[in-house]
């Protein structure tokens, strides 16, 4: 059997284990320690952001998030559908209910339109605005900020940027993850960079950042015994993980060279090939490429699908995926109310995304071509 070739694996640098190795050598081994702080500075540096919190997941920043904002039991939260279940998962948590809302085409994020007539027809059923809106950068593509943080102030509501899949990548030139009053990141092990586990709250409001990193160690009151007046969780990054990410930071802008360049790769080399499209770039965007991806419309290819594609590829040994099922399709979000044309789902149908690790070969490249190419 051929060598596996994944869809995205952990790459590391040079430094990575030397600030391990310090961490260890210094006994700070348990959650907070220098390495925490530092690699919190180099966050809010690199995003143009003044305050960060390092935390155990994305996951978890988006709860903090959705805490901060207020969003309690039975409110409603706007959240785009094409998505991670991340995205959406923390909202049950707070006992609020999501709402989702479709894609547009370009970008395959939150469409502002579908955003805006949700919102309107949420009010006119409830007589009340929802809590907070989530908007994803897709794959690390950004999405049209400039017009859903419009509708957001236009409607008085807090919108929460997800930029889990989107660090290094801009809009505007401005960083992905300092796109709204609140942002998060992921550094899970599929990430451009990753903590093995990890994400992080970004915010130029000192307060709210302040309560995160209180509320996500446990919420223990300044007492010398250990009192509690709220709840809390235990969500902070540990000093050897925030080690491994402040290595991993480094190395992060040629990690994104490398994704781009595969990208440009594939799309030379397939994109003549009938029914293939792909997640475009607007003029003021720049993606990190996080994953490469593409849609295959099989009424253009002579009848090949997505699906002939992936299958194609295991068979190789060669890891692919569909793009994300969209969450008002998935069992658990059965009766969340939906608002759009179904763009999400075509996508879904139509979508797959390509090995894209910044850590893949040459030959891996070649192989993946060659199998696609094979089935035209």
């Amino acid at each position: 059997m051929n060598p596996k070739i994944w869809l995205s694996s952990p790459h590391m640098g040079e430094t990575e284990q030397r600030y391990v190795q310090e961490a260890f050598a210094t006994n700070w081994i348990a959650p907070l320690g220098p390495h925490v702080d530092g690699f919190e500075k180099d966050l809010g540096t690199y995003c143009g952001v003044d305050h960060a919190a390092a935390l155990s997941s994305g996951t978890a920043a988006l709860h903090l998030a959705l805490i901060l904002v207020g969003v309690k039991a039975g409110d409603e939260v706007l959240c785009q559908s094409m998505t991670f279940s991340a995205s959406a998962n923390p909202i049950v948590y707070q006992g609020a209910v999501p709402v989702f809302v479709d894609s547009e085409r370009q970008t395959w994020n939150l469409d502002p339109e579908a955003l805006q007539a949700a919102i309107e027809d949420r009010m006119a059923r409830r007589g009340s605005k929802p809590a907070a809106v989530i908007a994803v950068h897709l794959y690390g593509m950004p999405a049209q900020m400039d017009r859903i943080q419009q509708i957001c102030q236009q409607y008085e509501i807090p919108l929460i940027e997800d930029a889990a899949e989107a660090l290094g990548s801009r809009y505007k030139n401005q960083a992905c993850g300092s796109l709204a009053d609140l942002s998060i990141l992921s550094f899970n092990g599929n990430k451009i960079i990753t903590t093995s586990g990890g994400g992080a709250l970004l915010s130029n409001h000192e307060d709210w950042i302040r309560q995160a990193r209180f509320l996500a160690t446990q919420a223990r009151d300044a007492a010398p015994h250990y009192q509690h007046s709220q709840i809390g969780y235990n969500y902070r990054m540990s000093n050897v993980l925030a080690g491994i990410g402040r290595g991993q930071m480094e190395v992060l802008d040629a990690r994104v060279r490398f994704r781009r360049a595969h990208y440009t790769y594939y799309r030379e080399q397939l994109g003549s090939l009938p029914g293939i499209g792909w997640q475009e770039e607007a003029p003021d965007s720049f993606s990190n490429r996080w994953l490469t991806t593409l849609t295959l419309n099989p009424a253009l290819s002579g009848g090949i699908t997505r699906e002939d594609l992936r299958l194609a590829l295991e068979r190789d040994n060669i890891e692919s995926r569909p793009l994300w099922k969209p969450m008002h399709l998935q069992p658990v979000f059965a009766e969340a109310p939906f608002y759009g044309a179904g763009v999400a789902e075509e996508l879904f149908d139509q979508g797959l995304c390509l090995p894209s690790g910044s850590n893949l070969t040459q030959g891996d490249l070649e192989r993946v071509v060659r199998i696609i190419q094979s089935l035209f």
